[in-house]
């Protein structure tokens, strides 16, 4: 099929690789504030396996081509959209374009986060004699292109045969079960991406609680954790406490269905509280600090390991590391941070600073004249650390694991001190 394919998003390039690869003509044209120039060079792109190989791949071959302009586009089969929540009158411009208008039969694939509803108004201005649905964004980014190439389901909106029939055929060298889409009204598809992202956040929120609970009640609220998961009615899936979430899509996606509730004429105290206790999570690690110290924290060293918002990718969007880094940073604090990808990142949004130094290939280098280890991103490299050498290196042998990655008893047979997230344990004497 021929695919017009417009956005910037993680999305839009894991659309555009894996259409043409698998035989689409795919022409591509990046939204404007990030043409394809400026794109190809940004750190969460060029990190994410397998995803620039294959758009290279297909450059090379033909089967993609990236345009810079609406005029440089063939007539398409397919329009897809795969946008930023931000950019809707982007989407209204693009649907109302004589050269798309005035063409017969095409379909309008909506992979964009908008509000709901929002495929149906695009439906409107594209014209009647054209399909649409919805297909919502459900990436899972550092693992964009298995989760893209190798779904286990897909959200389709859709409200005739013809949208769901093309839908279904352009997707189909991914995976050729028919129980993979889950077929629904456009506006259910919506709504349901937002709902299943609000009630993950819910869970982890919740989780988070109890967490704090456990911390204040001297329980480890790894065995609160366990006896959960082991209820069917709740399972283990996001069920680890921990130092808040961060991210582009989750983050917002929250914001997205608050601003749904609010449009509809309700207020939603919980989705409130969710967002509140997130925001309040990722000040956990300070606050963890502050307590051992007794609020000494004058001249302190912190080595922290992880700043991406999660592993896997290079972004820093809405990551737990910038509360963090505000509070210590309003304390005097000293911060040595390490981590793999998103060095990059964290230095174009808060510059050189003469209190933070950041290093990319040795964790231990963080570390080397730090008090504190702090854990913020769940990085593999940082799973089975040298406990020895890192009770050599930091002053107050103090590690503060804000994924509880560590087993508490094991790092404190090592000499160390241990502060997890509803977990602890301190190193024992004779």
């Amino acid at each position: 099929m021929r695919v017009l394919l417009y956005g910037s998003e993680l999305s839009a390039a894991t659309a555009a690789a894996a259409l043409a690869w698998v035989g689409h003509q795919v022409q591509w044209l990046p939204h404007a504030d990030t043409p394809w120039s400026a794109l190809s060079q940004v750190d969460w792109l060029r990190s994410e396996p397998q995803l620039m190989a294959h758009l290279e791949q297909g450059l090379a071959d033909g089967t993609l081509q990236v345009i810079e302009q609406l005029k440089e586009a063939r007539a398409p089969d397919v329009i897809w959209l795969a946008l930023s929540p931000a950019q809707r009158s982007s989407a209204s411009s693009l649907v109302e374009d004589p050269l798309l208008v005035d063409q017969q039969g095409i379909v309008l694939i909506n992979n964009s986060t908008f509000p709901v509803g929002e495929t149906e108004r695009l439906h409107a201005l594209i014209g009647m004699q054209h399909t649409s649905v919805a297909l919502p964004d459900t990436l899972e980014e550092g693992r964009a292109w298995d989760s893209f190439t190798r779904p286990t389901r897909r959200l389709l909106g859709c409200d005739d045969a013809t949208g769901e029939q093309v839908t279904r055929e352009l997707l189909r060298a991914f995976n050729r079960r028919s129980e993979v889409f889950q077929c629904m009204p456009r506006r259910a598809a919506e709504l349901t991406k937002l709902a299943i992202n609000g009630m993950l956040a819910t869970r982890i929120s919740y989780m988070n609680e109890i967490a704090g609970l456990a911390d204040t009640l001297g329980v480890d609220v790894e065995h609160v954790r366990q006896g959960m998961g082991a209820d069917s009615r709740i399972g283990f899936e996001y069920l680890y406490p921990g130092c808040g979430f961060g991210g582009p899509n989750f983050s917002r996606d929250l914001m997205r269905l608050a601003d749904v509730q609010l449009q509809s004429g309700r207020y939603s105290a919980l989705l409130e509280q969710v967002m509140d206790i997130n925001e309040q999570k990722k000040e956990t690690l300070f606050r963890k600090l502050w307590a051992h110290f007794a609020g000494e924290l004058a001249g302190k060293t912190v080595a922290i390991w992880g700043a991406a918002f999660k592993p896997g990718t290079a972004r820093i969007d809405h990551a737990p590391v910038l509360t963090l880094l505000e509070a210590l940073w309003a304390q005097g604090i000293k911060v040595q941070l390490h981590d793999p990808a998103a060095v990059p990142a964290l230095h174009a949004l808060v510059g050189k600073r003469d209190d933070l130094r950041t290093y990319t290939h040795d964790p231990y280098q963080a570390c080397e004249g730090a008090d504190v280890l702090m854990l913020v991103t769940e990085w593999k490299t940082y799973w089975n650390p040298d406990w020895h050498r890192l009770g050599s290196l930091l002053n107050a042998k103090l590690v503060l694991d804000g994924r509880n990655i560590y087993d508490p008893e094991f790092v404190a047979s090592c000499g160390l001190m241990y502060r997890g997230i509803g977990r602890r344990a301190d190193p024992k004497t004779l």
